[in-house]
């Protein structure tokens, strides 16, 4: 009982023959079993306080170890805050006890202790709920991302298949609708004579010949237009392994507009507007015919590559020359070349300034023409239908690797672009617009073809540049 535990103390007998004592008992006294009782409590509470501490760090250290991954419990809040509302409670106790007052001395010391802890322990409960929350936003844009990217290839993915739906071009095919998209570009290799040969050409045989196999490469001096060594690859392999070839020499080129068409190289004979034909078999010159009133000796180039007055192309429907003359005041002029004599069978002429142009090719008789956007940019912005007599403009983008693009060839064999590029050989994917009926001929209204006035060249014997 409480009386139990008071001090004996002395008393007096009264009238009434009852003993009576007076005893002081100080305010602040707590009874002892309560104070047992309030310890007990107190040593539960940093008891749950140290396991809650350890299950923290515990979990701390196996997120470290999943790489900061998120761990959810079946898709609801994450264990963080399940461990910061298990917290909450002997959180709660401490603030309590603490408001409770009247505790003794070292009680109070251990709760003013524990109080901190487990309010620390709550806040860093709480900041990596934060952050396990931020990186989980993170990752959900990122995979929000990620889906708009894929939509995004299967839309073109989509578009690219009902543009070219059907099996691929077969070699030598015109079964299109004109050019449609040009690939990024491929870098092969670094021309055989080295980087300081930044002017030249190379490709394949640009006729429709799925047996040949011919690859060429013909860099120019180094002052960008003297054509005096070429080298010769039966395939795709020995070109980029560098085995297997034939070096030639032969002078008197001019210019890097040479293409090779049928086992023949055709180029510019140099200082001349003559059109010579190479066999390459022997390495001779078979043929020199002067082209009649094209200009010469740099007069019309393309800008940014000189001396390419004459500019040789082959394609699926034969072998071409463009250039300029005076009468076309410097316009681009195409002619269809007899592969046998050099004669010219037909002439057009364009509305395109031909030194506003960085190159152009042929490719189903159709004329495209380039003309430079930046130093890393190319754009194919005009095209010229021999089939039709029609023109259009439009706007292809071609990415390229260096500045500026020297000798361009088109292969009907498998529809690349090969470009001699400040003297490396990159080649392109040409992506063609196929038709779900094989018409006669182009449609006018699709591709916005608007017919132009040719203008026929006239020979001119004594025509000078």
């Amino acid at each position: 009982s409480e009386k139990s535990l008071l001090p004996l103390v002395p008393g007096s007998m009264g009238k009434d023959g009852l003993c009576h004592c007076v005893v002081h008992l100080a305010n602040d006294l707590i009874p002892l079993k309560k104070l047992e009782q309030l310890q007990s409590t107190a040593q539960e509470l940093m008891d749950k306080y140290d396991q809650e501490l350890l299950r923290v760090s515990e979990y701390t250290c196996t997120t470290e170890g999943q790489d900061n991954q998120v761990l959810e419990m079946n898709g609801e809040a994450p264990i963080y805050n399940l461990l910061c509302l298990q917290l909450e409670r002997p959180q709660e106790l401490v603030t309590w006890l603490m408001a409770k007052g009247g505790l003794s001395e070292s009680v109070t010391h251990i709760l003013d202790i524990s109080f901190p802890q487990v309010a620390n322990a709550s806040l860093i409960l709480k900041l990596l709920a934060d952050s396990d929350q931020h990186d989980l936003c993170a990752l959900r844009q990122e995979v929000d991302s990620l889906k708009d990217q894929l939509r995004e290839c299967e839309r073109e993915k989509q578009e690219v298949a009902s543009g070219h739906s059907g099996p691929p071009l077969p070699p030598g095919s015109c079964d299109h609708g004109g050019l449609q998209k040009v690939s990024r570009p491929f870098v092969v290799q670094l021309n055989w004579r080295g980087f300081a040969h930044k002017a030249g050409t190379w490709g394949r045989d640009s006729a429709p010949n799925p047996d040949s196999s011919l690859y060429w490469v013909a860099p120019m001096t180094t002052d960008n237009r003297y054509f005096d060594y070429y080298q010769m690859y039966k395939s795709y392999d020995d070109l980029v392994l560098m085995k297997n070839y034939e070096k030639r020499s032969f002078g008197y080129g001019d210019g890097s507009g040479n293409t090779v068409y049928e086992n023949f190289m055709y180029f510019n004979y140099y200082g001349t507007r003559d059109i010579a034909k190479l066999n390459l078999s022997s390495n001779t010159l078979v043929l020199r015919r002067p082209l009649p009133s094209a200009t010469y000796n740099n007069r019309f180039s393309y800008v940014g590559v000189p001396w390419k007055d004459l500019d040789f192309a082959g394609d699926e429907k034969g072998l071409w020359v463009l250039y300029a003359t005076e009468e076309s005041k410097g316009n681009l002029v195409v002619s269809r070349l007899n592969t046998s004599t050099l004669e010219v069978e037909k002439t057009w002429q364009t509305n395109q300034y031909k030194p506003a142009m960085s190159g152009a090719f042929m490719a189903c008789g159709v004329l495209y023409a380039l003309r430079p956007r930046s130093t890393h940019q190319e754009e194919i912005f005009y095209a010229f239908d021999t089939n039709t007599g029609r023109e259009r403009h439009l706007s292809i983008l071609l990415d390229k690797m260096l500045e500026t693009l020297h000798g361009i060839n088109y292969s009907p064999l498998d529809h690349k672009l090969y470009v001699y590029n400040d003297g490396y050989l990159i080649n392109y994917d040409l992506s063609f617009q196929m038709l779900k009926h094989k018409p006669s001929k182009l449609p006018a209204e699709k591709f916005s073809w608007f017919p132009i006035a040719p203008k026929p060249v006239k020979p001119n014997k004594a025509s000078s540049p």
